[in-house]
């Protein structure tokens, strides 16, 4: 079994995972991702940890189930310079001088990750203990034997070209460096790779929101207070990434649910697969008649039908001060609170762990009984929302409604 890095050994007591036998990853270039952020001030370089609750707020519930299967993860890795170079100036038109640095600071980018299972909890954990290793150290030579394995699969991957991976396929050195975007593509097919001798994962899956930032000032400050930010987002499922910003405290989702009714998932499975929806007596729709998530990790057994790790990526220049901070929930979560809620929860809150308990709390409150995650990440705008709290009413309204009610009894 593979031991956790101790950066993820924050997240979830040993206990909880020591008895799964994770698919062992071998032939991996070495890691270089760390526990904590580097700084450069004035007179050198300084450590800040990520699980100070002022850097990185979490909090968990297992809710009324019977075991958890909400993970997270967070990490700062080293990638390639040039990469990520030429990230910024395909996405954003950006040219970025990664010598104004340093290799050191160049190469580092913050990553945290929410992974939310099905059907039990081994996919999610592989990806809190291994997720974050493969996105740090895929190599692009291995796109080709990693595109035969998936044509493999055959189904709806028999018409699969390779997405964002194509350019890397017939001629991988040529191609030029990996995108942000290719690089997490690969790395959530690698994962189905390294998990598809696992019979467990056959059957089990897990959603997952992936969120990588890369500050852009020359100082080297960190993403909590810096002027310039690049904000990537590669998103599989029904896990929520939320940006606040200071103006209004107005809402803007980074992710999509991933659902078979979802007018870009239907679009894709109609194309490529005709129709398997099925709406059950309770009216919710399910693909295959199993599965709310068209794109997920893991449920192996399903990938053949349509259902790919695929992730839909999405990215933005962020303005620091404009955006107060950015919130990543489970459907734990999501399923009880607006996404309007779920930002306004943390207005005025003294530090990122205060606001993260703060939106579970109330979520269980109303009744909430499934696994939920938050995850709650400052940026240079924390504390200066302007404007009313617009949810306020509401959520006393709903606090009124919930009293003594069933779905509270069941807290």
């Amino acid at each position: 079994m593979l031991s956790p890095p101790m950066a993820l050994r924050l997240c979830v007591p040993h206990r909880i995972y020591r008895h799964i036998a994770f698919p062992t990853i071998t032939n991996c270039p070495s890691r270089h991702y760390h526990d904590y952020v580097r700084v450069a001030p004035p007179g050198g370089i300084v450590r800040v940890p990520l699980s100070s609750p002022k850097v990185i707020g979490t909090a968990q519930s297992r809710g009324n189930r019977s075991h958890q299967e909400d993970f997270y993860a967070y990490a700062t890795l080293s990638l390639d310079p040039i990469e990520l170079q030429r990230s910024l100036k395909e996405s954003h038109k950006f040219d970025w001088d990664p010598q104004k640095l340093g290799d050191l600071l160049a190469r580092q980018v913050v990553y945290i990750g929410i992974y939310d299972g099905h059907g039990g909890s081994a996919v999610s954990q592989f990806l809190r203990q291994e997720l974050h290793g493969l996105l740090e150290s895929v190599d692009k030579a291995a796109i080709p034997e990693l595109f035969s394995w998936v044509k493999e699969i055959g189904g709806y991957f028999k018409r699969f070209q390779g997405g964002v991976l194509e350019p890397w396929i017939n001629n991988a050195a040529e191609a030029g460096p990996l995108t942000l975007e290719a690089r997490a593509t690969q790395a959530f097919f690698e994962v189905d790779r390294h998990l598809s001798t696992d019979s467990v994962a056959q059957s089990c899956g897990a959603t997952a929101s992936v969120v990588l930032l890369q500050t852009l000032d020359t100082s080297a400050t960190p993403f909590f207070s810096a002027d310039k930010l690049a904000l990537t987002v590669a998103h599989c499922g029904d896990t929520r990434v939320l940006l606040c910003a200071t103006q209004g405290g107005q809402v803007f989702p980074m992710t999509e649910n991933h659902h078979a009714e979802a007018r870009v998932e239907a679009t894709r499975l109609r194309r490529m697969m005709g129709s398997s929806l099925i709406t059950d007596s309770f009216g919710e729709t399910r693909w295959m008649g199993v599965l709310s998530n068209t794109r997920c990790l893991g449920d192996l057994r399903f990938k053949r039908f349509g259902v790919t790790p695929e992730p839909e990526v999405r990215t933005r220049l962020l303005q620091g001060r404009e955006w107060a901070y950015m919130i990543l929930v489970s459907d734990g979560i999501s399923s009880i609170l607006s996404d309007d809620e779920v930002v306004d929860l943390a207005r005025g809150a003294p530090d990122p762990r205060t606001a993260a308990n703060r939106i579970l709390a109330f979520s269980q409150e109303l009744g909430g009984d499934d696994n939920a995650t938050v995850i709650v990440v400052p940026l240079a705008g924390w504390g200066k929302i302007t404007g009313p709290d617009k949810t306020k009413e509401l959520r006393e309204y709903r606090q009124r409604q919930a009293v003594g009610s069933n779905r509270q009894r069941r807290m």
